[in-house]
């Protein structure tokens, strides 16, 4: 969430913001809740002082008036701690609808066509023949199985089959690995968390209609291990020394795919149930652009190792999530659909995430700070794995495998 004090000393930019991310916010009926909170704390502040003073002005038995004095304090006290009471969830509620303020270098715009492309990496390969999409290369190569895993789990369900499934480990792995060289902290975190780890990492109450709910115990399945990597530190002052905090975690991630209904239903794009290897940094403001090109940076090597064209889009308002304050997607090239498609995404989110989880810093002088925190994709599949297919595809159908992935797979072709 922002500070309540940056919003009540910037409120049309903060209203503007949100607008231009496509949110509407009472943000006057905040900051009038707001007005009546302080209010009520500087009056219960004020009565306690005097409560107080009356406290230590007796010595001995009390007087009379001392008691009729410290019962009406303390009835006027119950009085306004019930108001406060009834006061804060509302407010609460309020200061967890307020999106995060974008950068000033994000793109104002309403959606994706709104997006301006930074650069383009990796020629695209001229086929000589017609390029078939992943769903047929897969399914002629008995490595895809969509109609039988609908049967089983219902509509964007799918089962990896054979060299499939060992190639969809080598990526994990090889992904992985880079990570982990550069200083991460690599874990298999819970895909179970409670209600207080969305709200912390700022999937909730934004995004509540995209996530599973398992019970009624109050779990919810993760739609990333961000959720889990930024909430391992909540309610935690880590030293200056600490930071930058890198964490990456490798698991099954889950969404609804709310909103999508009827696109990409063909193959293994859009899908309910994907493996992901995710990176969060947790580190002070001043190194926040420096681990922002960071992170991204090693998607870009993972990219690369696959040998897979790809595009840097930066997003525009319109098009990103309301936690971020700056979103850079990577696109890779899919051949049979001759359009780039998203397979990374970084973020930056100030001190968004950490003022919900509260996670803080102690500086050198011992002052203490909100960390800012970033996330990037590691790598997702199984999308990045059509992508594999259709780039590495040959004109008898059979799938080259990148080089970089030879040693994690044993294998250096896939065909029948």
């Amino acid at each position: 969430m922002l500070d309540i004090n940056f919003i009540r000393e910037n409120q049309k930019l903060v209203e503007k913001s949100a607008k231009s991310k496509g949110y509407e916010v009472d943000i006057k009926g905040l900051l009038l809740l707001d007005e009546s909170r302080r209010d009520l704390l500087a009056s219960i502040e004020n009565l306690r002082r005097d409560q107080n003073k009356i406290s230590q002005s007796v010595k001995g038995k009390p007087e009379k008036s001392d008691l009729e004095k410290s019962k009406a304090i303390k009835t006027q006290l119950e009085s306004l701690e019930a108001k406060l009471k009834e006061l804060l969830p509302e407010y609460e509620r309020l200061m967890l609808l307020v999106p995060n303020v974008a950068t000033k270098d994000t793109p104002i715009g309403k959606d994706e066509a709104d997006n301006v492309e930074i650069k383009k990496v990796g020629k695209v390969k001229k086929f000589s023949f017609k390029p078939l999409d992943h769903l047929e290369l897969g399914t002629a190569l008995n490595l895809i199985d969509n109609e039988r895993a609908v049967k089983i789990g219902g509509t964007r369900s799918y089962i990896l089959k054979n060299e499939l499934v060992i190639l969809e480990q080598a990526v994990l792995r090889f992904a992985l690995d880079i990570i982990k060289k550069e200083g991460f902290e690599v874990m298999n975190v819970p895909v179970l968390v409670k209600s207080d780890s969305l709200v912390g990492s700022g999937f909730f109450p934004f995004g509540k209609e995209d996530i599973y709910q398992v019970n009624e115990d109050d779990l919810y399945l993760v739609g990333t291990s961000e959720a889990s990597l930024v909430c391992y530190h909540s309610n935690e002052t880590l030293t200056e020394n600490e930071l930058p905090r890198l964490l990456s975690g490798i698991t099954t991630c889950f969404r609804k795919e709310v909103g999508t209904y009827g696109k990409d239903t063909r193959g293994i794009i859009r899908v309910h149930q994907f493996n992901k290897v995710e990176q969060v940094v947790l580190c002070t403001s001043k190194d926040s652009d420096k681990m922002f090109n960071f992170i991204l940076g090693i998607a870009e090597r993972i990219v690369k190792g696959l040998e897979l064209p790809y595009r840097i889009l930066q997003m525009c308002t319109g098009d990103m999530g309301a936690k971020n304050a700056k979103q850079v997607d990577i696109e890779v090239w899919f051949p049979a659909q001759n359009k780039y498609r998203e397979t990374h995404s970084c973020s930056y989110l100030t001190d968004y995430q950490a003022r919900r989880a509260n996670i803080k810093y102690r500086d050198q002088d011992g002052n203490k700070h909100y960390v800012h925190t970033l996330n990037n994709t590691g790598i997702a599949t199984p999308r990045v794995l059509a992508a594999v297919l259709e780039n590495h595809q040959n004109k008898d159908g059979s799938i080259t495998i990148p080089k970089a992935l030879q040693p994690y797979t044993g294998f250096k072709i896939i065909k029948k």
